[in-house]
């Protein structure tokens, strides 16, 4: 299964988002102008926000519900009516063919909406987490986006596919999140309202992980498990260890608003999907009978029975060997489908777009002939009014008011029998789930054995395909099959008197979980989704159980996606050998830096031959301090960093010169000319560090014309460690030139202008990028002081402090840049994302190992 060889490394073009607050100038503004009564309407609007978003994605969720049981009861109903003509009249193709129609038609619609959105395939947690992890992916919160998976998903699965609407419901309530707030749109420009909330990434983390967390309690009536599933997978600066302790929580009254934000948006998508649904359905608005697009139905026993019991203690070591297998299977079950998206990614992805919806009609095809063929030919006639259908009651009632025995299918049966496989694979897959869950002893060992394998391999070859498509209820419904299975056993084989429905229970539980690796807020989901509180110390042992094997052979089915897609996901916390190294070990030494004023034409170098998006505010520090340099061990490695990397930023700025000549201004062009003497070979034998230094080589363009390079320096002068000031931003640069926020020579920095907070964050989410820059209209000898727009205080740590220290810092605070500065305030590198995961910690271990 580690097949460590061929495995994708983190990419290095995934963008981190600010999850840090910006404390400049700008900003201290703002805060300086907050009273009481500004902070109550920023607090009351944001709570008008999170109803917002709880009642849309309740509204996403019953268009969604509405139009998949409309499809699928058309397609139903004609192809059951064709098929129960054809038994006598032996015109049975016509009958497949018409199914074929139907699934195929749907996948077609599903497959063109992601052609037009690709992220809009899958399930979207992946992305989802990665976002909520800190990764920036392109298009993941998009209103297109939303519109294609939304209307993707009703037509997957509509069209017959083994998959879910419930993951999906998730990334559609995270869009909800992210954009509601934003009351702007980039697909659709002329949607834009001045809204001066929430314009950082900071506040749309928040407001993303409320609308997950709303998601999952619009797909399952869970408004407690959405925000512990929020809580669980997405927050990035959440300790894990924390939330087995919630009522730790309290005491954290940060930690404690955004739970109640999570779960205010979370109850107000349930109820407003539950109130809509029972009036829908039921004809009784202002009740709360469907509180979500799958409910499982109420355990118990029948009136009469005295003896019957949900579970015992006996039938809890039943339940821990149910969670082993389940985690066996969940491994398996990954396994196979990363080796179905490594094979996707390489052969299939590449070709032309239109192969991947022939992958999709090819699944929908196989799909439809299994289904039809199984139906027909695998089924046994299982008598309804058998003794043992006697002790469960039949009261419980599916999402549209009907009984569970009147989704029952009759194929090739008599009127007092029914086909069992049929009743499984010929109905909407919450049907399904009803069947295995609240029937009792009415499918044969041989159908739950034919079934289990069928949904097994085909749900594993459905998830990757080009459809908007989810994970949970495919799982649940082969955990399902499989605990029934162990029932119809334990009863039959061995004669104990137990309950099928809690075992078809825990065996959904435990292959759900095998595939996923939930365990806290899963546990709450099923909890809740079966209105039974006794379930909840099973259900969270076979979850524990299912888990800790299934981890021992891979990871979670979200996580190799993530994986594959090459995110660089932090963990929630590093290995114990890595506090080997300290952050001078993993830092990048090579800076590429501005000065507090620089020239306009420095930064549109910078710019535009650069792709760091922050750059370190320095200074040098020019006094004579000789004795003091060669004592201090920090300074003398930060002086062997610079010259290490002298050469190569030699070459930097060359390339920069041939790019400044192909701009527009012929001023920008004559400026690189002057000031860069082009740096000749070195002869042979000749130190080409010591012949770049008698060249007074800068590293970039002078800002101080009265403070220039003297020949009198000597090494260490020259590269002397630099004074750290703050940290700015690239869309920061971009926007300060945009604007022409500089000044001239002749003038002071007070006489530039400046710019409002507002003004600043104008342009979020989509800043402009630097080639949009019209360098026509710049003066490249102008001027600009970026001290009031930099962070003058971003979190920083000390060369030799250890990587435990490190990630957790810059994991639970969201931080995108890390400076590393010594003991005298210079910095000597930096720490980003990249130099955080698990591959290049393990890469600079090998490393670490090798020297030692």
């Amino acid at each position: 299964i580690r097949d460590e060889e061929d495995e994708i490394l983190p990419r290095k073009d995934y963008e981190s988002l600010d999850y840090d607050r910006c404390i400049s100038e700008p900003y201290v503004e703002i805060l300086e102008g907050m009273d009481n009564k500004k902070a109550k309407k920023y607090e009351a609007v944001r709570w008008v926000m999170m109803f917002a978003i709880g009642v849309t994605v309740g509204l996403v969720g019953l268009f969604v519900d509405f139009f998949v049981s409309l499809f699928s009861k058309i397609k139903f109903t004609v192809v059951g009516d064709s098929v129960e003509k054809c038994s006598d009249k032996g015109c049975l193709p016509l009958s497949l063919l018409e199914l074929l129609a139907f699934n195929m038609t749907f996948v077609f619609i599903a497959s063109m909406l992601v052609l037009i959105e690709p992220v809009a395939a899958g399930s979207g947690i992946p992305e989802i987490k990665s976002y909520l992890n800190g990764v920036k992916i392109p298009g993941i919160v998009r209103l297109r986006t939303f519109l294609c998976k939304a209307a993707g998903v009703l037509f997957s699965v509509a069209g017959g596919l083994f998959v879910g609407k419930e993951g999906p419901m998730i990334h559609c309530g995270a869009i909800v999140g992210a954009g509601l707030p934003q009351f702007q749109s980039i697909t659709f420009k002329r949607i834009k309202f001045n809204f001066p909330y929430f314009r950082s990434d900071r506040d749309k983390r928040d407001f993303v992980s409320a609308g997950a967390a709303a998601g999952v309690a619009a797909a399952f009536g869970a408004p407690i498990g959405g925000t512990l599933f929020s809580l669980e997978e997405g927050s990035s600066f959440w300790n894990q260890a924390l939330t087995w302790k919630v009522v730790r929580h309290l005491f954290s009254f940060l930690s404690f608003c955004y739970i109640l934000f999570q779960l205010f948006c979370s109850m107000s998508a349930t109820f407003t999907l539950n109130f809509f649904r029972s009036g829908i359905n039921f004809n009784k608005w202002g009740s709360f009978q469907l509180p979500g697009l799958l409910n499982f139905g109420e355990f118990k026993c029948s009136d009469g029975d005295k003896n019957c019991h949900l579970w015992t203690a006996v039938d809890l070591a039943f339940f821990v060997l149910m969670g082993v297998v389940g985690g066996l299977l969940g491994a398996l079950f990954n396994c196979m489908n990363k080796i179905l998206a490594k094979y996707r990614i390489k052969h299939i992805h590449p070709k032309a777009k239109f192969i991947r919806v022939l992958e999709s009609l090819l699944v929908a095809m196989v799909t439809t002939v299994v289904i039809f063929a199984a139906s027909i030919l695998l089924g046994e006639c299982r008598d309804l009014s058998s003794p043992s259908t006697q002790n469960t009651t039949f009261c419980f009632q599916l999402s549209g008011g009907e009984d569970i025995n009147s989704t029952i299918r009759q194929f090739f049966c008599t009127n007092k029998t029914y086909n069992d496989m049929a009743t499984l694979l010929f109905n909407p897959q919450e049907a399904a789930i009803h069947q295995l869950f609240h029937q009792d002893g009415t499918f044969s060992p041989v159908t739950l054995s034919v079934f289990f394998l069928l949904y097994f391999l085909l749900a594993c070859w459905t998830y990757g395909v080009s459809v908007p498509s989810g994970l949970f209820v495919p799982s649940l419904l082969c955990g399902a099959a499989f605990g029934r299975l162990v029932a119809n056993i334990l009863k039959v084989e061995l004669g104990m008197d137990i309950y099928s429905g809690t075992f078809a229970l825990i065996g959904a539980a435990a292959f759900l979980g095998g595939v996923v690796r939930m365990t806290i807020s899963l546990t709450v989901i099923l909890i809740e989704s079966t209105n039974e509180i006794t379930y909840g110390l099973p259900i969270m042992i076979t979850l524990m159980v299912a888990k800790w094997t299934g981890d021992f052979f891979n990871k979670g089915i979200y996580d190799i996606h993530i994986q594959l897609k090459g995110v660089p996901l932090l963990e929630w916390e590093t290995e114990v050998e890595m506090d080997k190294l300290t952050a001078s070990d993993i830092m990048e030494p090579n800076l590429t830096y501005v000065y507090p004023h620089t020239r306009v034409q420095s930064l549109v170098s910078i710019l535009r031959t650069t792709i760091y998006h922050a750059f370190p505010v320095v200074t040098e520090n020019r006094q004579n301090e000789r004795d003091f340099i060669k004592g201090n061990i920090l300074v003398s490695n930060n002086i062997r960093f610079k010259k290490s990397s002298v050469v190569s930023r030699a070459g930097e700025q060359r390339r920069r010169c041939q790019s400044m000549k192909s701009y527009p201004s012929s001023e920008l062009r004559n400026v690189c000319d002057e000031q860069n003497v082009v740096v000749e070979p070195a002869e042979e034998g000749e130190d080409l560090l010591q012949q770049m230094l008698e060249r007074r080589h800068a590293p970039y363009p002078n800002l101080y014309p009265d403070q220039s390079p003297s020949e009198e320096w000597t090494m260490e002068e020259r590269f002397r460690p630099l004074t750290f000031h703050g940290l700015i931003l690239r869309s920061q640069l971009v926007n300060l030139l945009i604007r022409g926020v500089c000044y001239t020579e002749n003038q002071s920095s007070a006489t530039q202008p400046r710019l409002s907070y507002a003004e600043m964050t104008e342009d979020y989410p989509r800043y402009p990028d630097i080639h949009d820059l019209d360098l026509g209209l710049l003066n490249p000898r102008m001027i600009v002081d970026v001290t009031p727009y930099m962070n003058p205080c971003p979190y920083t740590v000390s060369p030799n402090t250890h990587i435990s220290q490190v990630f957790n810092l810059f994991r639970t605070m969201g931080l995108r840049h890390l400076p590393v500065v010594n003991a005298v305030g210079e910095i000597v590198g930096i720490i980003t994302r990249h130099n955080l995961t698990h591959e290049f910690l393990v890469a600079k271990l090998r490393q670490h190992s090798i020297t030692i």
